[in-house]
């Protein structure tokens, strides 16, 4: 299919880059011109000067910015530019009230859209593995599904129009509890005198087990966070799934008191560190 991508930054660029291999052909876009180019040079295709350029008679064009107002002006672009019948598929994380408007505005030229936010990282990103959850028609989520599965591992419709970012606000809520809960644990660990990685074989093959233990508790016990999902990024996503609480009535007493710890970390310096550096704010004793 023709395919054209906008937003080539630590996601964007190999799910892009995946789309190539699939034998999509690929027009790219990029707000720094040199991204485009480079990634041109590692997988083929065009890289394009616009969003217009980049969408020209695509059946599919992928969005992978930066916040909701990124994602009007891109798609508003790119949505004329397209193939009749074409879908815009948006993996950035928004309010659902941009969704439900992208998807009004497309009806209105006969295309769609279906947002389609995703939870892997970076790391889920370039290996292929990300999970995707949809807003959507059927019909537009049936067209972009053999595309995205270039990149996804699991890929579900939840619903019309906005119901992949509520999704994707659910997820970030458990994320932040589970994360808080981990950094408490290993501060608590290192106080009471325990090893860090001893306390991680007891534990982690029963009922406290998660990703995120798996994954970070070792680079949060060693202090390191130079990586991943940036506290920045969280924060912003936490912003929009408070906002939707207001709008829907929904009690987030934790979820506030840890958008506030993270208002900490950006405060130490931490604006980019990992979410995982919620334990850096305990000043746990290094073991």
């Amino acid at each position: 299919m023709k395919v054209g991508f906008a937003g080539l930054g630590v996601m964007g660029f190999p799910m892009a880059g995946h789309l190539a291999k699939a034998g999509h052909e690929m027009a790219v876009f990029n707000r720094s011109p040199e991204k485009a180019r480079r990634w041109a040079e590692a997988f083929g295709g065009k890289a394009c000067a616009t969003a217009a350029e980049a969408a020209q008679d695509a059946g599919v064009f992928v969005l992978c910015v930066g916040n909701d107002d990124d994602v009007r002006q891109v798609a508003a672009e790119a949505l004329p530019a397209m193939a009749a019948g074409g879908v815009v598929v948006d993996h950035t994380t928004t309010s659902a009230v941009v969704a439900r408007e992208m998807a009004a505005l497309a009806a209105q030229g006969g295309r769609a859209f279906v947002d389609a936010p995703v939870s892997g990282g970076q790391a889920g990103a370039e290996n292929g593995q990300l999970t995707i959850m949809c807003g959507g028609t059927p019909e537009a989520f049936a067209k972009a599904q053999p595309v995205i599965a270039a990149y996804a591992k699991a890929t579900r419709l939840m619903g019309g129009p906005g119901a992949g970012q509520l999704t994707k606000m659910v997820n970030q809520i458990c994320i932040a509890g589970v994360v808080q809960g981990l950094a408490e644990g290993l501060d608590f660990a290192k106080r009471a005198g325990l090893d860090p990685a001893e306390v991680y074989e007891a534990i982690s093959k029963g009922a406290a087990q998660s990703w995120q233990m798996d994954n970070r508790w070792k680079t949060m016990s060693e202090g390191k966070f130079e990586f991943g999902f940036a506290v920045d990024w969280m924060r912003k996503d936490l912003g929009l799934l408070i906002d939707e609480a207001t709008r829907n009535g929904a009690k987030l007493d934790m979820t506030r008191m840890v958008d506030g710890f993270y208002a900490e970390v950006q405060a130490m310096g931490g604006s980019r560190w990992d979410t995982s550096s919620l334990v850096a704010r305990l000043g746990a004793p290094a073991k």
